[in-house]
């Protein structure tokens, strides 16, 4: 556990200045710099805290999957004790940068999860509008409704070269290795979670990004290609922009275009939205002074105007 300066410790550093400025400069240089290491130890702390596995990890785990199986998704039976020592014996006794995809398959393989058709919501840079547009449509699922994303969602985890526990001061960075234990866990839950998509799927892509469509992210790298042509029978794009802009990409235009021929290539029958109505008014719940939320506001007003006639 890392300890902050306590407030009398503060106090007296104050006061050390107040004292500095009617000495010597040395003196002064020398309070400076015990409270600059101070705040440099804080800081540290804050910042390793952070990186850590994250505390309670066990608790908030364990309790997530009893909230899932009781209130969530009640239909279902899982022992939410015996995964998570699958979990734990799949990360303590490795190093943070050791655990592969097929150090989890023992804890996906007492968690299996099907859902039905035509339900299937992909993404990629729209986590907050996806979630936003999940919650209007509430036949769609995302994989953060799956039991493992539920579990797991937003949470940080890593072993220990020296013991045999989580660490909980440092984890290095998904970027820092392959098989980060949390990066390896989530590519199999996307890789299961394509697998089983059948039906009509929905992919939001973000239309204000370069590279909307990135070979580099979960949905490029993994799920993707993980896609049956024989399970699914329309992938659906949409693609939206921010409000404020800027419009880079669209169904026509940049990385989009590239995603479609990999579907045609494929033989997956598809589908392209640039602007979806409804993801506009979702938008516009949380920025109605944006100049385009006024238009479309007239527009559903012409519309309902003509309807009513």
């Amino acid at each position: 556990m890392y300890k902050h300066a306590s407030p009398q410790r503060s106090d007296e550093a104050v006061q050390g200045l107040a004292v500095a400025s009617s000495k010597t400069s040395a003196s002064f240089v020398a309070v400076s710099v015990t409270i600059w290491f101070i705040m440099a130890q804080m800081c540290q702390g804050q910042l390793r805290a952070q990186l850590g596995t994250t505390p309670n990890i066990k608790h908030i785990v364990v309790g997530r999957c009893y909230t899932y199986v009781t209130i969530v998704n009640p239909s279902l039976s899982y022992d939410c004790e015996e995964i998570w020592r699958q979990f734990e014996e799949a990360v303590v006794h490795q190093s943070s940068c050791n655990v592969s995809v097929e150090d989890y398959y023992q804890m996906f393989n007492v968690m299996p999860q099907i859902w039905p058709c035509n339900r299937f919501l992909f993404w990629s840079k729209t986590r907050t509008l996806m979630h936003s547009y999940a919650a209007v449509f509430r036949h769609f699922w995302t994989l953060e409704d799956t039991l493992v994303g539920y579990m797991f969602n937003d949470l940080i985890w890593c072993g220990q070269d020296e013991d045999s526990g989580f660490d909980f001061s440092s984890c290095p960075n998904w970027s820092a290795c392959r098989n980060h234990p949390v990066y390896s866990l989530w590519r199999q839950a996307s890789q299961n979670f394509a697998e089983t998509a059948c039906g009509n799927i929905t992919v939001l892509l973000n239309g204000s990004i370069v590279n909307a469509f990135n070979r580099k992210s979960m949905f490029g790298s993994v799920e993707l290609d993980n896609l049956n042509p024989q399970r699914v029978d329309y992938v659906n794009i949409k693609v939206v922009t921010d409000l404020k802009g800027p419009h880079i990409e669209s169904c026509s235009h940049g990385s989009i275009v590239d995603l479609i021929q990999i579907l045609q290539s494929r033989g997956f029958r598809w589908t392209c939205t640039d602007n979806d109505q409804t993801l506009m008014i979702l938008q516009c719940i949380q920025d109605p002074k944006q100049s385009s939320c006024q238009t479309c506001a007239n527009s559903l007003q012409h519309r309902t105007s003509l309807s009513s006639d």
